[in-house]
C-alpha cells in the first residue's frame, strides 16, 4: 500500500469521525478529497474494502457527514426552506433515476452477470451520493463565511485536479504527434477521471475561478485567483477533451457577453497563444478538419470530428422514436441491442456502448417525461444563478452565481458530445456549487433573510468573522462586504 492510499484512507478515517462533531468541516474535506478519491491506487487498494460492495473512502467519509447531518439539523434550528419550484424538479430528478433503475431491474441486458444488489449499488445510490453535498451545503451554509468557505473547497478541488494533470502531463506531451493517445492513457492512470469528463470539468471551473476575482481584497489575491485560472485552463487543455474545449469556449462567450464584456479580448488571445505553444492541442482541436485544403468541406471527416459520434447518434435517435414517452430504462442502449446493432453494421470495434450525448440519453433511458423533469431543473438552477451573477449591488452574489453559472454550463454544453445528467464523481464540486447559490438565492428572494444579510458582514473583515464560529478554514482575505 503506497503513502498516498494510507493518508487518504487516515483522512477518511479523521474526518468521518470529526463529522459528528462538525459535519460542516468534513463535508467541505469530502469536497476537496474528490481531487484524489479517483485516484487509481485509491480505487485499486479501498474500493470494496473488505469485498463489500460499495463500502470505499467516499462513501464511508459522505455517510457519516450525511448522518450527523440528520441527527444534528433539527437540534441547530434548521428548517428546510429550499424554493418550492426547485425542491419538486429535484424530486421528481430523484424519481426519473429511481424508475430508470427499476427498469433495468426487472429486464436486465441478456447476458449479464451482474446482481440486483450490483446494480442497485452502481446505478441508484452511486448516483444519490453525489447529490448529497448539494443538500448538505444548501441547509448549513447559512452564513456568508460558510458560503465563502465552501466555494474555496470547491475551487480547491478543480485546482488540485489541474495540478495532478500538469504534473504527469509534461509540456513536450502536447507537442508531439501523438498527444491524443497520450493524453488519454496518462490522464486516465494518474489521475483516474476519464480525460473528457476532466476536460468538462475544468473548462467550467477556469471561469468559476475568474468569478470569485470581486471577492479578492488585495492585488495579490487578485493575482493569485488569476493564476490559478490560468493553472485550470492550462490543465484542461492538456487533458485533450474536444467537448471540454468547446465547453470552455462557449462559457466564456456566454459569461463575456452577460457580465464581462472586456474580457471578451482575452478568449481569442488565449485559443492563439495555445494553439501556438501547443500544437499537439492545435491539432487535437481540430482534428477532422481539413484547413490546408482548396476544398475542405469535401475533405473533412465527420467520424473524426465527432469521434465516431455521428456512426452510434442516429441509431439512438431512431430507437427514440420507438418509445418517445417512457424510454427504455437505464442502460438502454445496450439492453434494446443497439451498441450489438452498431457493430455487426459498422464492424468498428471503437464504437462506445452508451449515446456519447447526455440529452439523447435521457431520451432513450426516460423518455420525454424524464427529459421534460431532468433539463428543466438544470434550465431554472440556471436562471436563478444567473440573477445572482447579474446582481450589482453585491460581489458576494456575483461570485457564488458566477461560480455556479459555470460550472452548469459547462456540463450542459459538454452534454451535446458526451457525459451524462445521470449525477456521477465528476458533477460533484457543481452540486457543491449548486447547494450554497440555492441558498443565497433563496435567502436573497426572501428579503436576505436573517443568516446571510448585509449587516452580518458590514465593516467587518472575513478574518472577524471567521473567529465568530469554530475555525474551518483560511478564506484567503475574500471580502464578504456588499459593495
Amino acid at each position: 500500500m503506497s503513502i498516498r492510499v494510507l493518508v487518504c484512507g487516515l483522512l477518511v478515517v479523521y474526518f468521518s469521525l470529526y463529522a459528528w462533531r462538525n459535519y460542516f468541516v468534513s463535508l467541505c474535506a469530502a469536497v476537496v478529497l474528490m481531487a484524489f478519491m479517483q485516484h487509481p491506487d485509491v480505487i485499486d487498494n479501498l474500493k470494496n474494502i473488505g469485498g463489500i460492495q460499495g463500502l470505499n473512502p467516499f462513501n464511508i467519509l459522505i455517510a457519516n457527514v450525511f448522518l450527523a447531518w440528520l441527527a444534528k439539523r433539527r437540534a441547530q434550528g434548521f428548517i428546510w426552506d429550499m424554493p418550492r419550484r426547485t425542491q419538486n424538479l429535484l424530486i421528481g430528478y430523484f424519481i426519473v433515476v429511481s424508475v430508470s433503475v427499476f427498469r433495468l431491474l426487472i429486464d436486465p441486458a441478456p447476458g449479464w452477470q451482474e446482481s440486483k444488489a450490483w446494480m442497485i449499488s452502481e446505478y441508484f445510490v452511486n448516483c444519490v451520493k453525489w447529490v448529497l453535498p448539494c443538500l448538505i451545503a444548501y441547509d448549513v451554509c447559512r452564513t456568508r463565511r460558510r458560503v465563502v468557505i465552501m466555494l474555496i473547497c470547491i475551487m480547491s478541488l478543480y485546482l488540485l485536479l489541474a495540478l495532478q494533470v500538469i504534473k504527469h502531463m509534461p509540456l513536450s506531451y502536447a507537442m508531439a504527434d501523438n498527444f491524443e493517445h497520450t493524453a488519454y492513457k496518462m490522464v486516465q492512470e494518474s489521475v483516474g477521471y476519464n480525460r473528457v469528463t476532466l476536460s468538462m470539468m475544468l473548462g467550467g471551473a477556469s471561469w468559476a475561478m475568474i468569478a470569485i476575482l470581486p471577492m479578492a481584497a488585495t492585488k495579490w489575491r487578485k493575482m493569485a485567483v488569476l493564476a490559478g485560472a490560468a493553472a485550470i485552463s492550462f490543465g484542461q487543455a492538456l487533458t485533450g477533451g474536444r467537448s471540454g474545449y468547446a465547453g470552455w469556449l462557449v462559457v466564456g462567450i456566454i459569461l463575456c457577453l452577460a457580465r464581462w464584456r472586456r474580457m471578451l479580448l482575452v478568449i481569442p488571445v488565449v485559443v492563439v497563444a495555445i494553439g501556438a505553444l501547443l500544437p499537439g492541442v492545435r491539432e487535437r482541436a481540430f482534428q477532422g478538419i481539413a484547413w490546408g485544403s482548396d476544398n475542405p468541406t469535401a475533405q473533412n471527416s465527420a467520424y473524426e470530428m465527432t469521434s465516431g459520434r455521428n456512426i452510434a447518434w442516429p441509431y439512438v435517435i431512431a430507437k427514440i422514436k420507438d418509445g418517445p414517452i417512457f424510454g427504455f430504462g437505464r442502460e438502454a442502449m445496450t439492453r434494446t441491442g443497439i451498441y450489438q446493432q452498431i457493430l455487426i453494421d459498422t464492424g468498428n470495434d471503437e464504437v462506445f456502448p452508451h449515446p456519447h450525448n447526455a440529452y439523447l440519453e435521457i431520451l432513450l433511458d426516460c423518455g420525454l417525461v424524464g427529459f421534460l423533469v431532468v433539463v428543466p431543473f438544470y434550465v431554472g438552477t440556471l436562471r436563478s444563478c444567473f440573477r445572482l451573477f447579474l446582481s450589482r449591488d453585491d460581489p458576494f452574489r456575483e461570485a457564488v452565481g458566477g461560480v455556479a453559472c459555470a460550472l452548469i454550463l459547462a456540463l450542459l454544453v459538454a452534454a451535446m458530445g458526451g457525459e451524462t445528467f445521470y449525477p456521477r464523481e465528476g458533477s460533484v464540486g457543481m452540486w457543491a456549487s449548486i447547494g450554497i447559490a440555492l441558498r443565497v438565492w433563496a435567502d436573497w428572494r426572501n428579503g436576505a433573510g436573517t443568516s446571510l444579510q448585509q449587516q452580518e458582514t458590514e465593516g467587518r473583515s472575513t478574518e472577524e468573522l471567521l473567529q465568530e464560529e469554530e475555525p474551518v478554514a483560511n478564506t484567503l482575505g475574500m471580502r464578504t462586504v456588499a459593495a
